[in-house]
């Protein structure tokens, strides 16, 4: 018995090679994006000297949750946290849509909303360096370093470092087609 090249057998067959070779680019392209990440998050909270960083990543208009952290205790745990609903809002993302990096050295000290002071107390922070990953098609996430011990002042290197640990996740082809 011979089998005719344009069956529709060897069009089932071919339809599932298809299928299953985007499924495993699709793979590649997470496991990537997941391991630079990783790398950014560990490199930083090393160099940074803090507790948690963290990627708050954008999965709405405003609503996102933790899926990264790099962490120098269990006990830091927030992955899978989200925002509070009515605190950030279009202004805050304005901001950060246009670049704003904030660094607050000591959340008890600092000028901010009460439910922005409320959450930051829940999670354990104390300090926080927040720098915005955007990419051409808005705001993707937040990368936020975060020291839970005592107050931290952050120094402008490692304001740049956010920067550019930001910078490099938003150019990233990986997350710029995610």
């Amino acid at each position: 018995m011979q089998i005719h090249p344009h069956s529709k057998f060897n069009q089932n067959r071919d339809r599932s090679k298809q299928g299953l070779q985007k499924l495993l680019d699709r793979l590649v392209k997470t496991m990537q994006r997941n391991e630079l990440v990783r790398q950014t998050t560990n490199q930083l909270r090393e160099s940074l000297q803090v507790d948690r960083v963290v990627l708050y990543y954008f999965y709405g208009q405003w609503e996102g949750q933790v899926t990264f952290e790099s962490l120098s205790s269990k006990e830091f745990s927030i992955l899978g946290s989200t925002g509070p609903d009515d605190c950030f809002n279009n202004e805050y993302a304005a901001l950060y849509l246009a670049g704003r990096v904030k660094a607050i050295a000591d959340i008890e000290l600092e000028p901010i909303q009460p439910c922005h002071r409320d959450f930051l107390c829940n999670m354990q922070v104390r300090a926080n360096l927040v720098a915005p990953i955007v990419i051409p098609r808005g705001l993707w996430g937040l990368l936020v370093a975060h020291h839970c011990q005592g107050p931290h002042d952050w120094s402008p290197s490692d304001i740049e470092m956010m920067q550019t640990g930001a910078q490099t996740l938003a150019t990233d082809r990986n997350i710029l087609e995610s």
